[in-house]
């Protein structure tokens, strides 16, 4: 059974940092894009960034642009997602998707074709 089950989420105050890990099994993680979403409340779910399978080139929406970094671990089959900095409106809940498609872009949650149940986060101001 395919499963992945992100970790990490919690409360933290504006400024602060923390690290989403998304687990992967049941297929072979080397060969899937891994791209995280958040949604939050009452908003649209949106991309916040992606790795590729093949290059490990990363994507990234522009409201963390410098502040949020992803990375990945074939070893453990793992993503990362190092947040820092973050800000009231990164509050929500984030998901991580994988897809077998590649992209020279971030791509959007219709891209995806596994999915994670998501993981809260809280950020005070």
């Amino acid at each position: 059974e395919v499963q992945l089950v992100e970790s990490g989420g919690g409360l933290v105050q504006a400024g602060g940092s923390l690290r989403l890990s998304c687990g992967v099994s049941g297929f072979t993680f080397h060969d899937y894009t891994i791209a995280w979403f958040r949604q939050a409340p009452g908003k649209e779910r949106e991309g916040v960034s992606s790795i590729s399978s093949h290059d490990g080139t990363t994507y990234y929406a522009d409201s963390v642009k410098g502040r949020f970094t992803i990375s990945r671990d074939n070893a453990k089959n793992t993503v990362f997602l190092q947040m820092t900095s973050v800000k009231p409106e990164d509050t929500g809940v984030y998901y991580c998707g994988a897809t077998l498609g590649h992209f020279h872009r971030l791509p959007d949650y219709r891209g995806m074709d596994y999915w994670g149940k998501g993981t809260l986060i809280t950020v005070s101001s």
